[in-house]
């Protein structure tokens, strides 16, 4: 039984490229599919050839010609042409469904996968007995990591866009790909390093190879730990253990290597100590090995170095304990806590360590923040700009003027039924109304605790009266509470100029959108209607009609370009829902369990990864913005000619003008709306801080007046002790410093400082200030 691993094949199964490709041809483009009947039945018979399946070295250049003849399609042809392709996974059994997709770049995605399985099949063919076989394997196995490699970074990404998550396939997902192209290349190295050991190179650079492979396996292995949990379970049982074999494995070679070198060079203490961690990792490869039924090739391996290993470190232990006496002895339960103490003592053993706790945190905090300020704020300003853009070439009424002589176009049917469902003016008033009031509610909360540091003052000052106290007065002492309110109280002074420019915003347009709850017949006769006139030169007519469509389709395009933006965040938002790191921070904690103390700097690597999940998204907005730019330009310059090229019919011009102001009457209901959200949203997060801070106040206060009765209380005691001093004999002097004054006073002084984290209130950034009108921010 080979000591390698390999990859199988991905099983398809027939699909009707014919049919399929003449369809869409037919359909979807200007040609006639029998022009294309010799590259359809091209097709077909090298997918015949090229999709896997047959262990042949020849089989190499089909598959490559296939794949090179599938990004060629790509080029010409959309991933779904209603064609759908089915594979199954590569570690299903054959009687498992397979994943049926209409997509070539899923096609694409496995075949690429087949020509790696093909790679890997020949290299573990290979008699590596032989330098030459362990040559063309080491090469096998280099190009099956190289084609995976490719795999995960060429058509991975291309095959997200088109398929959903959940129907993606879990054996061309980034984390499983990625770990096998480490096996592969775990291989390659390892019959490197079995070259090295047959030409009997040095100690030295056997150990560098070795710990090389180590890693890689071990590489290999956290990437697979990474996949989701169905990609995992397909593999077979013994998989992950030959992995963590392995890795235990070449990490003993290469501790044994380097005791070798220590010995050769009379380091005989340094030997021990190599050969000891050498042995472990041996004994940890073999039981893995024997316990999760490993190939008896990979047992064998192990078993022999354990031997070798064993028996070099009882013949160094025997001659150091004799002769050279070079090595400290350090007790194993200062190096394995855990042997000391069994896992089933350990205090809070079962408990998530607070590093890997604060990594989730931090990461979830981050996430929403990416969410926001990455990608739904710049889309809600790239929206914001067409909207601003368009309003400002009075489009898209000039067009629906001219389109549309009579009527209402749509569109403004389409705003003004969401206005009347809504009952938007009755909305915003009480939105108004809503606003305001938790306006002045936080502003009340505020003035409490403002109140309660002035009662904490006013009491200062009359205790102050009666007996000295060795302590700052409140004005010194409350300084930064009271900065912290200063702030606060800017915070909300801004926060009500923009509530003023909202309901100033609403005043000028009031009327305007309250127009646009009339029903269909009301709202009509609000808008002048027109005829074309067909008068003039043809050449201008027709010059018009043409601007007018090559803008109508611009429109169209931008109006797409926003669609996918929107659909884009929809998409962020989900898998942030779905998102959860808490199984990848635990995996990687469990391969920390060395380093008892663990911190959320640990786990950056991990969260940077998941992070990368969310780097399309934000690759897409910026393809959407340079694409929303060409557009918008192309419709400035199309808008200049369609207004130069057309009559100046005085009707149409009173037709435009009313459609644009209705249009842009639903602009600014829906800015209000927006600016409303945000500002029930800020004052509701406000009044929490505020309660806060009001609490804070109120415990430190509470500090302040305990301790002012303490120092009365000690003043009392001090005027009777001096009293009964007076009446007692004078023979011997007495001390005007009582004992218990002093303890208490040390005592009452632990009072936080205000510099402490006992004080500390979530802060909160203040918000923006919406400029007036067309550049209005939002709260």
């Amino acid at each position: 039984m080979p000591n390698h691993l390999t990859i199988p094949f991905k099983k398809t199964y027939s699909c009707p490229i014919p049919v399929a490709t003449r369809d869409y041809i037919q359909n979807h483009t200007e040609d006639h599919p029998d022009a294309y009947i010799g590259d359809i039945n091209q097709w077909k018979a090298l997918r015949d050839i090229g999709t896997g399946g047959v262990l042949h070295a020849d089989r190499i250049n089909f598959a490559l010609n296939y794949h090179a003849q599938l990004v060629f399609i790509l080029a010409k042809l959309p991933p779904d042409i209603n064609l759908e392709f089915s594979y199954g996974h590569a570690f299903d059994s054959p009687s498992s469904f397979p994943v049926t997709l209409r997509s070539i770049a899923f096609e694409r995605a496995a075949v690429l996968f087949n020509i790696a399985a093909l790679y890997s099949q020949l290299a573990a063919s290979e008699d590596r007995s032989s330098q030459d076989g362990l040559k063309r394997a080491s090469a096998y196995y280099q190009n099956a990591a190289g084609v995976l490699a490719f795999l995960s970074e060429s058509a991975l990404p291309k095959l997200g866009p088109f398929v959903d998550l959940e129907n993606t396939p879990s054996d061309l997902t980034e984390d499983f790909v990625k770990s096998l192209e480490w096996l592969m290349l775990a291989q390659a190295q390892e019959c490197v390093w079995q070259l090295a050991v047959a030409d009997h190179y040095k100690n030295s650079l056997i150990a560098k190879l070795a710990a090389k492979v180590s890693s890689l396996y071990n590489t290999s292995l956290l990437s697979i730990r990474l996949a989701a949990a169905d990609a995992r379970s397909a593999l077979p049982p013994n998989w992950i253990p030959h992995l963590e074999t392995k890795h235990y494995h070449f990490n003993a070679a290469s501790q044994y290597r380097k005791g070798v070198d220590e010995l050769e060079a009379s380091r005989y203490g340094d030997e021990i100590r190599r050969l000891m961690i050498a042995e472990a990792d041996a004994k940890k490869a073999f039981n893995i090995a024997k316990r999760a039924g490993v190939a008896q090739a990979v047992i064998s391996d192990v078993k022999s170095l354990l031997d070798v290993v064993q028996k070099d470190l009882s013949r160094a232990e025997r001659d150091n304990d004799l002769i050279y006496h070079q090595n400290s002895i350090i007790p194993p339960g200062l190096r394995d806590p855990r042997s000391v103490i069994g896992d089933d003592s350990i205090i809070f053993g079962e408990m998530l360590g607070w590093g890997a706790r604060e990594a989730i945190n931090i990461y979830n905090d981050n996430k929403k923040n990416l969410l926001q300020e990455k990608i739904v704020e710049p889309a809600q300003n790239l929206n914001d700009e067409a909207d601003k853009i368009l309003q400002s070439l009075n489009l898209p009424s000039s067009l629906e003027a001219l389109e549309r002589p009579v009527g209402l176009p749509p569109s403004l049917l389409r705003k003004a039924e969401e206005i009347r469902l809504d009952q938007g003016p009755t909305k915003i008033d009480v939105y108004l109304d809503d606003v305001q009031r938790l306006s002045r509610h936080v502003l009340g909360i505020l003035d409490e605790a403002m109140d309660i540091l002035d009662s904490e003052a006013s009491e200062d000052e009359a205790a102050r009266r009666e007996t000295p106290m060795n302590r700052p007065p409140s004005h010194e002492a409350n300084q930064e509470l009271v900065i912290k309110q200063q702030r606060y109280r800017t915070i909300l002074i801004q926060a009500a100029e923009s509530d003023e420019l909202v309901r100033r915003k609403w005043e000028e347009w009031e009327d305007q959108i309250s127009e646009l709850t009339r029903n269909e017949d009301e709202l009509e006769a609000l808008v002048p209607s027109s005829t074309v006139s067909m008068t003039g030169k043809a050449v201008s007519t027709s010059q018009t009609q043409i601007h007018a469509r090559t803008l109508r389709g611009l429109l169209e395009s931008l109006d797409d370009v926003r669609r996918t933006r929107d659909d884009l965040i929809v998409r962020a938002q989900r898998r942030a829902e779905s998102d959860d790191i808490r199984p990848k921070v635990l995996a990687a904690a469990a391969n920390l369990e060395h380093k008892i103390e663990m911190s959320a700097v640990m786990f950056e690597d991990v969260s940077d990864n998941e992070f990368a999940k969310y780097d399309k998204f934000i690759q897409g907005l910026t393809e959407g913005r340079k694409k929303q730019e060409e557009i918008l330009s192309s419709i400035k310059s199309t808008n200049d000619a369609f207004i130069q090229s057309r009559k100046q019919d005085p009707a149409i011009k009173d037709r435009e003008q009313a459609l644009q102001f209705l249009d842009l009457a639903y602009s600014h209901y829906r800015e209000i709306i927006r600016n409303l959200d945000e500002g029930l949203k800020f004052y509701n997060d406000m009044a929490g801080i505020l309660t806060n801070f009001k609490e804070a106040c109120k415990i430190w206060s509470g500090a302040r007046s305990r301790e002012a009765r303490l120092h009365r209380n000690m003043a009392s005691l001090s005027i009777r002790d001096r009293d009964n001093a007076s009446d007692e004999s004078h023979e011997a002097p007495v001390s005007t410093t009582s004992p218990l004054r002093t303890g208490t006073r040390k005592q009452t002084t632990g009072i936080p400082t205000l510099s402490s984290a006992d004080w500390e209130v979530q802060e909160l950034a203040p918000p923006p200030i919406k400029r007036a009108e067309k550049t209005t921010k939002h709260r």
